[in-house]
C-alpha cells in the first residue's frame, strides 16, 4: 500500500509546536485521536499546533467538559484562521506528568494578525478527565515591571559620573 501525499508531507514536516520531530511522530496523532497524550504539556502542545493546522475540532473536544459551555467554536476558528501562527514557546511546566491528575503549562503563542506580530502569553491548567488531559482555564500572564537595580539619581543631585555637577546640568542634561 503506498502512503498518500498527505500521509508523506506529515511524514516530513516539522511538528508546529517546536520539539524538532516530525509532525507525524508528534502531535498529529494526539490531534487524530490515534493516541492520548501522556502530559499536559503534550496536551498543550497538539493544542498549539491545532490551532496552527486549523483542526478546531481536537481544541474543542480536549476542553475539560465542565467547561466547553464556556467557548465560542466560532470565535476558536475565526482565530485560528485569522493568524499566522509563528512559534511556541514553554516558559515553565508544574506538575502535569502521567501520574498526576492535574497540571499547568505557561506558554508564550507568537503569532501574526493584521500584519501585526503579537504574543498570547498564558498560564493554563489542564486536569485529567478518565486518563485523558483536558483544558481547564487559562489566565493571561502580564509582563513584569522593570526595577532599576540601583536608586535613581534626581534632578539636583551630583551627578555620578564625578563631575561635581548636579544631574540636571551634567548627564540629566536633556538633548
Amino acid at each position: 500500500m503506498s502512503e498518500t501525499k498527505t500521509e508523506k508531507d506529515s511524514a516530513t514536516t516539522l511538528c508546529p509546536c517546536g520539539t524538532g520531530k516530525a509532525y507525524a511522530d508528534c502531535c498529529e496523532p494526539i490531534i487524530t485521536g490515534t493516541i492520548i497524550a501522556e502530559t499536559a504539556e503534550a496536551m498543550m502542545r497538539s493544542r498549539y499546533s491545532a490551532y496552527v493546522k486549523g483542526e478546531i475540532q481536537h481544541i474543542i473536544n480536549t476542553i475539560h467538559s465542565s467547561k466547553k459551555t464556556d467557548y465560542d467554536e466560532k470565535g476558536i476558528r475565526k482565530w485560528s484562521e485569522g493568524s499566522v501562527w509563528v512559534s511556541l514557546e514553554i516558559v515553565n511546566c508544574q506538575e502535569g506528568t502521567s501520574s498526576d491528575d492535574s497540571g499547568t503549562v505557561e506558554f508564550i503563542a507568537h503569532y501574526r494578525s493584521k500584519g501585526l506580530m503579537q504574543k498570547h502569553h498564558e498560564l493554563a491548567t489542564f486536569k485529567k478527565e478518565g486518563e485523558k488531559w483536558t483544558f481547564f482555564e487559562g489566565e493571561g500572564v502580564s509582563p513584569e515591571q522593570y526595577k532599576r537595580p540601583e536608586p535613581k539619581t534626581g534632578r539636583n543631585e551630583p551627578c555620578p559620573c564625578g563631575s561635581s555637577k548636579k544631574f540636571k546640568k551634567c548627564c540629566g542634561k536633556p538633548g
